[in-house]
């Protein structure tokens, strides 16, 4: 069986091609720039009107791009769908000064430039440049998707879904999507639309890493541990006993400091923690479905991990397939190999 995997970062889209033919460590793995870094440098770099087509995608830099191009005077068009890329409200995005138009409708004497988080033609050519053919039974992907409520904070959103699917605790690879997922979900439903007609599995980003860590030789002897992958822009915490997830915290990385993380670790370990704590404190929010009697280490993936060596705690950097980078490409094979 032949898995293309793909985690798609703020910072970075974390690839690797499997064959359980083959030995994992031989896998073809690529970090690349991610696809909102590079959307939102083509915009930056445009010096006129733009018409943003496509589908819905990662905002951040993209969205600061487009409202940086609409200070500079130039007019904005973008379709229903790649409009949601900066924010599911297309009111506001309307109020941003973005003139939102037809799937569908043409505007040959603008500059168009397409969105989406996965562009598989791109990864195909890049393979194909060291005579890799991009061939797979199955492709995951993962992507941050906070959902959408009319009239609903996406914070309060997301963790009253964490809830509603951590109500005992659960294998992380049971928060993984197979050909569909709840339309509240936009950006994920958007990937489905790319990649129609191909064997689908998304999972979220976070949960994808977390479900990377368990893959880690080390990891796998553990019986309870507290996974965190600590992104660019976010972290996640959860508490891990016997392989199942038993509470979860998300938190902005930036607002995190040393020894507030240690103490939030703590007190979810204990079952303590709770939701007002963290989205008090700017974060997302926290569940607790049950405590676990005490962990073994904390167990850290993310490019801003090392902030843990500022703890006390005893830590072990997951290497799934020998690679940090690679925890949300793992945990995505894993979870289509428990499907």
């Amino acid at each position: 069986m032949k898995i293309l995997s793909i985690d798609v970062g703020s910072g970075t889209q974390d690839i690797m091609l499997y064959d359980s033919e083959e030995s994992i460590e031989n896998s073809p793995k690529m970090v690349l720039p991610s696809p909102t870094r590079i959307i939102a440098e083509r915009i930056r770099k445009h010096k006129n009107d733009l018409f943003l087509s496509g589908e819905t995608m990662g905002g951040g830099s993209v969205s600061n791009s487009i409202k940086n191009h609409l200070k500079k005077g130039y007019k904005v068009l973008m379709t229903e769908n790649s409009a949601r890329t900066i924010n599911d409200n297309l009111n506001h995005v309307k109020s941003l000064g973005v003139e939102i138009i037809p799937e569908g409708e043409k505007h040959s004497d603008i500059t168009e430039i397409e969105l989406m988080d996965v562009d598989l033609n791109a990864i195909k050519e890049a393979f194909i440049q060291f005579d890799v053919e991009l061939e797979f039974d199955y492709i995951g992907v993962a992507v941050q998707d906070h959902g959408f409520k009319e009239g609903m904070g996406d914070r309060n959103f997301r963790f009253m879904k964490i809830r509603e699917k951590l109500d005992i605790p659960r294998r992380p690879e049971e928060f993984a999507y197979f050909n569909s997922a709840p339309d509240y979900f936009t950006r994920m439903n958007a990937v489905f639309r790319t990649l129609k007609g191909y064997n689908i599995t998304l999972m979220d980003s976070k949960f994808a890493a977390i479900c990377g860590t368990t893959c880690d030789d080390y990891v796998e002897n553990l019986d309870s541990f507290m996974a965190l992958d600590i992104g660019n822009g976010h972290t996640l915490a959860a508490s891990v006993f016997e392989g199942k997830i038993s509470g979860v915290f998300e938190h902005h990385t930036s607002m995190l400091t040393p020894n507030k993380l240690f103490n939030y670790i703590d007190e979810l370990a204990a079952g303590v923690l709770l939701h007002e704590q963290i989205h008090g404190d700017g974060g997302h929010g926290a569940w607790i479905a049950e405590p676990i009697d005490g962990f073994e280490c904390v167990v850290a993936t993310g490019p801003l991990r090392k902030i843990l060596q500022k703890t006390d705690f005893k830590v072990h950097y997951a290497s799934p397939a020998g690679d940090v980078m690679m925890a949300g490409p793992m945990g995505l094979i894993k979870a289509i190999n428990f499907n």
